[in-house]
């Protein structure tokens, strides 16, 4: 099933905005303010953002944008009553059920975790998981630590990218834009070359030349 979206957000799709009731949503993606980012900030800042992503490419489906501002909560918020989203109104089934879609499960390896959502994961589970990878791949811009740039890029590539070129062509290339300028970075400062020197000097068994 298509996600509901607009091509520009013209009157009749504001007023559409306008009937979608986020606070109590927002209420419960407040328990998040103290949990902290990679880059800094916290994630109830990111979920707004997320939120923000998605209207800026036109969505305005109820389910996806509700889910959107609470999709953390299950995940990082120790203890958490998911009974919360459920019974926050009509529509809180439907809302629980995308959150836990794009919920990493305690079975899963981040990989799998990625993995289940590209294979198995509803238009809805995968638009909102590429609103959300825009948004850390935003805030990537602000991490320091080359390795971990470099592996969540990998990531990126092998598992959202084929999302987004499914559900939505323009996140698709707004996410390749992100995935090279963050490489560029990688590359002005020296770190291929560095890590290939690393590399080069060590034997296949794994040990270096000089040991």
């Amino acid at each position: 099933m298509k996600v509901e979206r607009s091509s520009k957000m013209d009157a009749q799709h504001m007023q559409q905005l306008k009937d979608i009731s986020l606070a109590p949503y927002m209420q419960l993606a407040t328990g998040l303010i103290g949990k902290a980012r990679h880059a800094g900030g916290n994630m109830f800042r990111h979920q707004m953002d997320t939120l923000a992503i998605l209207i800026d490419y036109g969505y305005i489906d109820p389910i996806l944008l509700k889910a959107s501002v609470v999709h953390d909560t299950v995940e990082d918020i120790p203890g958490f009553d998911k009974n919360l989203i459920e019974n926050i109104d009509a529509q809180g089934p439907d809302v629980l059920k995308l959150v836990l879609e794009v919920t990493r499960r305690d079975t899963e390896d981040k990989k799998q975790f990625l993995r289940r959502i590209l294979d198995t994961g509803s238009q809805k589970a995968k638009v909102l998981k590429c609103a959300d990878r825009i948004s850390n791949m935003i805030s990537l811009g602000y991490v320091t630590d080359p390795a971990f740039i470099e592996r969540y890029c990998d990531e990126t590539e092998f598992f959202i990218l084929p999302m987004a070129i499914e559900v939505d062509f323009n996140m698709y290339q707004e996410l390749i834009n992100l995935i090279i300028t963050r490489r560029r970075y990688l590359e002005d400062g020296g770190y291929f070359d560095v890590r290939h020197k690393d590399t080069s000097s060590e034997k296949p068994n794994g040990k270096n030349k000089n040991s």
